[in-house]
């Protein structure tokens, strides 16, 4: 059996391409998502593949997820962090700007610190643990500043969690696509990437045991938040 892989939402976007891509490495996948719909035709599409309806926001959830992860496979060999939602708000006037703000930081970015928590609990010799973040985690967009908050804030937790990890021999991979091909962001104008792309760069990255995947536009960012910030943060402001 080849290693088992956890994607959370994993039935459309980047966390599709990335169970089709493990899929195609020999990895056994498991998905979830709350989508039943969307379950289903994963399933039938994938049927190797163990699809779980469940939402990792709620506790009750995640553990019944890593129970049945337990009960089909035994272990767990890589969790990818993927799930997560785009919201645009705006603080110069509109009364709902901090609508449903506690549903986007629990979805995006506390629930995956609890299931990564979680799983370690229960496979402290975990293999490998991915976040999917943003190239806005380093620079955050004019039109979603929160967002930009807890993209953030997974990047700084999977910083940290890279050298408390380390000795056990854990690695830890924070994934930052540029603006891509999805569901999210259907109604985005300009350049997009491919979700297999992003999958592609990532697999990559993981076999390299590289800390961060950088997939197209955003292998310049590091740099450029080095020599060039103020420029970068007018890039940002037209996004």
């Amino acid at each position: 059996m080849g290693r088992v892989v956890l994607i959370t939402g994993g039935t459309s976007g980047i966390g599709l391409a990335l169970a089709e891509a493990f899929e195609a490495d020999g990895a056994e996948v498991v998905v979830c998502g709350r989508s039943q719909a969307a379950l289903d035709r994963f399933a039938q599409a994938h049927p190797r593949a163990l699809a779980v309806r469940a939402d990792v926001t709620a506790p009750d959830a995640r553990a019944a997820l890593l129970d049945a992860v337990s009960e089909r496979f035994g272990r767990l060999d890589v969790l990818v962090n993927n799930a997560g939602t785009f919201v645009e708000r705006d603080f110069t006037g509109d009364d709902a700007a901090t609508g449903e703000l506690d549903a986007e930081v629990d979805l995006n970015l506390t629930a995956p610190i609890h299931l990564t928590g979680e799983v370690l609990q229960r496979w402290p010799a975990l293999g490998a643990v991915v976040f999917v973040t943003s190239g806005f985690a380093l620079v955050s967009p004019t039109r979603a500043p929160t967002y930009g908050a807890v993209k953030a804030g997974l990047h700084g937790f999977a910083d940290g969690l890279r050298r408390q990890l380390a000795p056990r021999g854990t690695h830890v991979l924070e994934v930052l696509p540029p603006t891509t091909d999805t569901p999210m962001n259907t109604g985005t104008t300009g350049p997009k990437l491919s979700p297999a792309e992003v999958a592609a760069v990532t697999l990559r990255a993981l076999r390299g045991r590289r800390p961060m995947a950088l997939p197209g536009q955003t292998r310049l960012m590091p740099t450029m938040l080095r020599i060039a910030p103020q420029s970068l943060g007018r890039m940002v402001s037209r996004l």
